[in-house]
């Protein structure tokens, strides 16, 4: 039981490092004061931040697939065919997904391209069609992807922490987006839930096409 506790602490401790500095690194706080006395390096900070995020994922992912643990559930029969699926359309529906955002300014080429030095994104409001049903898609598609998976003690551990920041995270997230968009945002955000799709709330394409119309 105490090599249980043991391996819990030294997860959740990684995982917590991990979302500190890349929550630090995704605020505006930081960016601003980056603009402010490094006005050179802005161009370059989405492509490092990019990269940092990626270096400092592999520790907590590499403990989580090494440190022992005591199986908890595997999917079988027809429930590891409906688990599959379900990730499967995750995935799917990440890579569908792609075709509505600007892959050259998440990955920061855009603004390297451009020497962009300010802090603000370069996309203009949009609304695809994930986005008319959940603030959040791909949060949402990673968390259908985490849970559908089996469970050993630190993958648990790993996704227990992984939705806990992605709710966090997601807050956050939408601080700034309304710093950006102001109350067009406010308005997308009452009317469309943040991470779990729900019957009652979405916007139909003509609501969407309103509210990007507004937005101009």
């Amino acid at each position: 039981m105490a090599a249980h506790y043991q391996t819990i602490s030294i997860l959740v401790l990684v995982w917590v490092v991990y979302a500190a500095i890349h929550s630090w690194l995704a605020s505006l706080q930081l960016k601003n004061y980056v603009a402010q006395r490094y006005p050179r390096f802005m161009p370059a900070y989405r492509l490092c931040f990019n990269a940092l995020a990626i270096v400092l994922l592999i520790p907590p992912l590499w403990l989580t697939y090494t440190l022992p643990g005591p199986v908890l559930w595997q999917w079988s029969g027809y429930l590891w065919w409906v688990a599959n699926s379900l990730a499967l359309l995750a995935i799917a529906g990440v890579f569908w997904s792609l075709r509505d955002y600007d892959g050259s300014e998440f990955l920061g080429l855009r603004q390297w391209r451009g020497q962009v030095t300010s802090v603000e994104d370069q996309e203009e409001f949009h609304i695809s069609t994930l986005h008319r049903f959940v603030r959040h898609p791909w949060y949402s598609l990673c968390l259908v992807l985490v849970w559908t998976r089996d469970m050993d003690l630190p993958f648990l551990v790993t996704a227990i922490v992984i939705t806990f920041y992605f709710i966090v995270g997601s807050r956050l997230e939408e601080r700034k987006l309304m710093v950006y968009h102001g109350d067009i945002y406010r308005r997308y955000r009452a009317q469309v839930p943040a991470l779990i799709p729900l019957p009652w709330r979405y916007l139909s394409a003509t609501q969407a096409d309103q509210l990007q119309n507004d937005a101009r």
